[in-house]
């Protein structure tokens, strides 16, 4: 009676001495990297589909883009008796950066903390925002106030 009868060699009778196929890390990088070239000419991503991730991801920081109002003197400040038309003091946080505004009649004026150039663009419900460029040191004016 043969012991080997239902055995068989799968390895090519080459045995390196691994067990059960695994493979070093080196390795499964090239199998990886064979893989996706095999994808990318087999079953490529579709433009469009590519755009569309390229997109979200984009949104993945959104939270971080946008600033935070920390302060409105319209609602925070103790009111002056007297005073007319006084500029509206606003103040932004965004991570490590704060962003100070003064909104009157004329415009606004403000300056980004700690100051450093910046982009900015200022949003006011559903029309497209304006784009403004702050300097050096931080500062940065429209002269036509948001409507």
């Amino acid at each position: 009676m043969n012991d080997n009868a239902g055995n068989h060699d799968t390895t090519g009778g080459h045995d390196d001495g691994r067990a059960g196929g695994d493979f070093g890390e080196a390795e499964q990088e090239l199998l990886e990297e064979e893989l996706r070239q095999a994808a990318a000419v087999l079953d490529p991503v579709p433009d469009s589909l590519r755009q569309l991730a390229v997109e979200a991801f984009a949104l993945h920081d959104l939270d971080a883009r946008i600033a935070e109002l920390t302060f409105d003197s319209l609602v925070d400040a103790i009111p002056v008796r007297g005073a007319t038309d006084v500029p509206r003091m606003l103040t932004f946080q965004a991570g490590d950066l704060t962003v100070d505004v003064e909104v009157s009649g004329d415009g606004l004026l403000g300056q980004v903390m700690p100051p450093q150039p910046a982009r900015i663009e200022v949003l006011n419900g559903p029309r497209a925002g304006d784009r403004l460029t702050a300097d050096e040191l931080g500062r940065f004016a429209a002269l036509a106030p948001p409507a």
